[in-house]
Formats: structure tokens, C-alpha cells, sequence
């Protein structure tokens, strides 16, 4: 085939010119995005896709079409957000194929549960519009998830309001894998997710994490309280490389709710 006609047809391919209907999947960013280098950014690895919105940061995962981690400062302002707006589950336009959908989720009984939550995000109509992404949404039991994950929510807005800012690291745990998949993308269901916090009180950092399985939990935040240290064997990252590792191996549970 001539070279030139070859290189007419490859474009008019990845354009979906030749076809109407077709939808080529976006292709992967050609240059590294700029991380943000803030204290609730974990540890990462180069092969990573890892994305950074106004409100939050995350790392999608393409096996599971769940994001291995979210990351992102709560300040106090941004704890009083007084924004509403209707939600709009989405795909997330800055990661790469394959990636999760609403079909995926439909009629599963399983909550579109948000990762960094939409109330966080009432400071900004884009950062309310990004949090409602794929990128930042897990397959979550709908009891824990208007249950134990909802009180902590609202423990970390109460942080922010108390202390200025609280640093939030979460994401998911697959270990026995016991829930499967939903959809035809096969979007893997976590057993169970973490939530760690980090604080600066008084010059000195202070942190705690919170573990809940993914099935119908209600109970108060202190019961999934745990150390930083212990989370991170499980997940085998490190959630706070910028916090002196003293403060990630035991928590002060006056810190965290008085």
C-alpha cells in the first residue's frame, strides 16, 4: 500500500471520520502529569496512571477499573462548601481505556460509592463535577455506605473545621476477592476499603487510618481505627512518605474526636 494513503486512512481511523459511530478510545497522555507534591500524596510508581483533578488526585487502576488510591487536603473552607448541584456519574475524560461506566454499576445493588465524597467538594461546581468521575467511584455495600463510611466523611469535615486542614489518603483492598465483579467491563468489587488521615497540631504531625469491610457496617468511627503503620502492610505503599514515621505507628484517639 502506498505509504501516504496508508498514513490517510490511520488518521481518518483514529478520527472515527470513516465511521460515524465509531468511538476510538482516547490514547495515553504523551507527557507526565505534574503531581502535586503534597503531603497526602502516597507513594507511586512511574507505570501508574495517575490523574490530578481540582479537588482530589488519584491513581486508576486498569485490571480492577477502580482507582488504587485518592488523595487530597480537606481544608476548612472547603469543609463549609455551601455548593449543591445535581449529581452526574461519568467517565473520566484524562484516563485511558479500559475504564469503568454507570452500565457497569446499573442494577447491581451495589452503591456508586465516592471515594473523595461529593460533600467535600462543595467549595467548587468543577470539583463537584470531577469527584462524580469513575476515577474516583467503588462498588460499595449501600448500608456501610450511608453507614461507617458516611461518619467517617463527617469526622474528617469536622477535622478540617477543627485544625484548618486534614490530609486524606483512601482506596480499596482486594485480598480474597469474595464479592467478584459487576458489569460487563468486569469492574472488581473491594472487600474492604481504607481511609487514612493526617494532621499538623501544633507543629506536630498526627496520624490515624480506619479499615471497614464492604458489607453492612454501621458502626462509629472509632471501631475501624487503627495505626497508619498497619494499613500500610496490608496495602504495601506508603500512604504519608512526607511524615515522620514515629507518627504512623500509633494514634492518639483524642486527635481525632473530642
Amino acid at each position: 500500500m502506498n505509504k501516504h494513503i496508508a498514513i490517510l486512512i490511520l488518521g481518518c481511523l483514529l478520527a472515527g471520520g470513516c465511521n460515524p459511530r465509531a468511538q476510538q478510545p482516547p490514547q495515553p497522555r504523551e507527557l507526565p502529569v505534574a503531581v502535586p507534591e503534597s503531603l497526602e500524596i502516597p507513594e507511586y510508581t512511574d507505570d501508574e496512571d495517575v490523574v490530578v483533578h481540582l479537588g482530589y488526585t488519584a491513581s486508576y487502576n486498569h485490571r480492577t477499573l477502580v482507582s488504587d488510591w485518592v488523595a487530597w487536603e480537606l481544608t476548612a473552607d472547603e469543609a463549609n462548601g455551601r455548593l449543591e448541584q445535581q449529581r452526574n456519574f461519568s467517565r473520566d475524560p484524562e484516563v485511558r481505556f479500559p475504564k469503568a461506566s454507570r452500565e457497569d454499576y446499573s442494577g447491581t445493588g451495589w452503591d456508586k460509592g465516592h471515594m473523595a465524597p461529593h460533600a467535600d467538594m462543595k467549595w467548587s461546581h468543577r470539583a463537584m463535577t470531577e469527584s462524580d468521575y469513575f476515577t474516583n467511584i467503588c462498588p460499595q455495600n449501600r448500608k456501610m455506605n450511608a453507614g461507617a463510611w458516611n461518619k467517617i466523611e463527617q469526622l474528617c469535615r469536622r477535622l478540617a473545621r477543627r485544625y484548618g486542614s486534614v490530609y486524606i489518603v483512601t482506596g480499596p483492598i482486594f485480598k480474597e476477592h469474595r464479592y467478584g465483579t459487576i458489569g460487563d467491563a468486569a469492574v472488581m468489587v473491594p472487600d474492604r476499603f481504607f481511609k487514612a488521615l493526617a494532621v499538623r497540631v501544633d507543629g506536630k504531625f498526627h496520624t490515624v487510618a480506619f479499615l471497614v469491610e464492604n458489607n453492612a457496617q454501621d458502626k462509629s468511627p472509632r471501631h475501624y481505627a487503627l495505626t497508619v503503620d498497619e494499613v500500610e502492610a496490608l496495602i504495601s505503599r506508603n500512604l504519608f512518605p512526607q511524615v515522620p514515621e514515629e507518627a504512623e505507628s500509633t494514634f492518639e484517639w483524642k486527635i481525632w474526636e473530642r
